[in-house]
């Protein structure tokens, strides 16, 4: 075959697989839409049903056997009791059935459904949403408290637009909005009492960049690392670079196997300086500094923070799930302050 006839088969071979794809893609869209239709559709009888009995208690743990036993010899798999109780409780939580979102599967309401917390469920699916979680990603931002370290770690303005934004609202809009305190890097697999050195934890983080961008948020790209910056021929290299699309800057992140230290704000500042004026182009906005370390003082972090041109942060990341009982206990405070200063 000739170059000429080679290149029109890959043409009409790669127009029948877009189409093909595209298809499939549509097939599963649809499928998944009539599925959460239905069983939503099954949640609303049974609950209406218990609302005309009396006895609603008796009544409902009664027929919800009855319903599972009878549908499982006529249909087979799919309809044990707890999968009936999460249809029931799937109408309960989403009564106007235009709210579904064709982008869920029932594998992901199910995850969600569990969280008793409507605020909190609804910052979940709308984070699935909009960053196309699995309900693998789904389960490990839930079982990793992002709720509450996004509530800890957030300005109040920030906080309150992303946990009540209004439709169609992009809610990634300042730099504020992809910070959290403390990351999370269970993934690594790093023992409490065996911390990395700098250069060893860079290279775990660059292994498992995947999990890294899921734990980083929205809009993040990896650049590179150890990205060289030459002042009066002396060399520097930023630990890790990456893009964030959403915001439109370039985000530098220093990696500091220590509790944070003023200099590391100075480094990583001339680092920003030298992004703004060498790197950027005229499209994108100033770039982000983020130092990531073991520790960090709340007066150490206001002073060698405070006043700088750049936009630059300090958190704290760990090797394990923190206590959620000490994450709830900071998010009540928080949220107590909004109150306060919404009524003042």
């Amino acid at each position: 075959m000739s170059y000429e006839e080679i290149a029109s088969y890959e043409s009409v071979f790669n127009d029948i697989k877009r189409v093909l794809e595209q298809g499939r893609r549509r097939a599963v869209a649809h499928v998944n839409h009539e599925m959460l239709v239905t069983y939503w559709n099954v949640g609303r009888i049974i609950v209406e049903h218990e609302q005309a009995n009396p006895d609603r208690a008796e009544y409902g743990a009664a027929t919800l056997k009855r319903l599972s036993r009878e549908l499982t010899e006529t249909y087979g798999k799919g309809f044990s009791v707890s999968n009936i109780q999460f249809m029931r409780r799937f109408y309960l939580a989403y009564e106007k059935q235009q709210t579904l979102s064709v982008k869920l599967s029932w594998s992901h309401y199910c995850e969600l459904l569990i969280i008793s917390d409507p605020d909190k469920r609804r910052f979940y699916e709308r984070e699935c949403i909009e960053a196309g979680w699995s309900v693998r990603e789904l389960k490990r931002q839930i079982s990793t408290s992002l709720y509450e370290r996004l509530i800890q770690s957030g300005s109040t303005w920030s906080m309150q637009r992303r946990l009540s934004p209004s439709n169609g609202e992009t809610r990634v809009v300042q730099p504020a909005d992809i910070i959290k305190d403390p990351y999370v890097f269970e993934f690594l697999g790093i023992p409490d009492d065996a911390p990395l050195p700098e250069s060893e934890l860079e290279r775990a983080l660059v292994t498992h960049i995947e999990k890294f961008l899921l734990e980083l948020g929205q809009g993040f790209m990896f650049v590179g690392t150890q990205q060289r910056i030459t002042l009066n021929n002396t060399h520097y290299h930023v630990d890790m670079v990456f893009y964030n699309k959403l915001l439109r800057a370039y985000v530098l992140i220093e990696l500091k196997t220590s509790k944070l230290m003023p200099e590391a704000v100075g480094q990583i500042n001339m680092y920003l300086n030298y992004y703004a004026c060498e790197i950027n182009d005229e499209f994108d906005n100033p770039p982000i500094g983020i130092i990531l370390c073991t520790d960090k003082d709340a007066v150490t972090a206001e002073y060698a923070l405070g006043g700088l041109q750049n936009t630059v942060f300090a958190s704290r990341y760990v090797s394990h799930v923190p206590g959620k009982e000490q994450l709830i206990q900071q998010v009540e405070s928080v949220l107590v302050d909004w109150g306060q200063s919404e009524s003042a």
